[in-house]
C-alpha cells in the first residue's frame, strides 16, 4: 500500500512538501449509500421470494461482494494522497500498482475555486488547475479539505513573488502587520 509517508519518496531533494491531505471524507458518501442500499435490496428479496437455497446463497454472495467493494474502495480513499510541493502538484494512489501523476507549478495558468452548498456545510471544496493550453491529469480535485487554505497556499506558489510567500515560509511581514 502507498502509506503517507511514502509519497516523500517521489520528492526531488530541492523541493519542500507544502500540503499533503486526502480528499474529504464526504467523498465517501456515495459509496456508503450504494453499499446500504444494495444490502437493504438482498435483504427485501431474502424477504419476499420464495426460500430456497439457490436465493440464500446468491442473496449471500451478492451482499458479500458488495461489502468487499465498498472496503477496497474505503481503502483507496484511505490511501490516496493529494500533495503539493513548492514545485509541484501530485496525486499518488494505487494499492497494488503505485500511481503518481503531477504537474509542475510552473505550467499554472490559472486557479478556480468552486464550492457546492454541501460543500460550504461540510467543509470541502473543488479546485480547478488549469495550465497552457492543455488538459493534466490534476485539473479538477474535487472533494479538498479546507479548500480555502489549499487554495490560498497554491496562489501564493504560483503567483505570489517568487520565493517570497507564507505557503514557502520566506515572507517577511512588516512590523505590526497581523493575519
Amino acid at each position: 500500500m502507498l502509506a503517507p509517508r511514502e509519497i516523500d519518496e517521489y520528492l526531488l531533494p530541492t523541493e519542500r512538501r507544502v500540503i499533503r491531505v486526502r480528499q474529504h471524507w464526504a467523498f465517501m458518501w456515495k459509496p456508503v449509500t450504494q453499499t446500504a442500499l444494495f444490502l437493504v435490496a438482498m435483504v427485501v428479496l431474502e424477504r419476499f421470494l420464495p426460500d430456497s437455497v439457490l436465493i440464500d446463497n446468491l442473496t449471500f454472495y451478492l451482499a458479500l461482494v458488495a461489502v468487499l467493494r465498498f472496503t477496497v474502495l474505503t481503502i483507496l480513499w484511505w490511501i490516496e494522497r493529494i500533495v503539493i510541493t513548492d514545485k509541484r502538484v501530485m496525486l499518488a494512489q494505487g494499492i497494488v500498482v503505485h500511481s503518481v501523476g503531477m504537474m509542475p507549478l510552473g505550467k499554472v495558468t490559472d486557479l478556480t475555486f468552486e464550492r457546492s452548498l454541501g460543500g460550504r456545510i461540510m467543509g470541502y471544496g473543488t479546485l480547478i488547475v488549469e495550465s497552457a493550453g492543455q488538459i493534466q491529469a490534476l485539473n479538477r480535485i474535487d472533494y479538498m479539505p479546507r479548500p480555502e487554505e489549499v487554495y490560498e497556499a497554491l496562489s501564493e506558489l504560483v503567483f505570489g513573488e517568487k520565493g517570497k510567500t507564507r505557503a514557502t515560509g520566506m515572507l517577511s511581514r512588516p512590523r505590526g502587520w497581523r493575519r
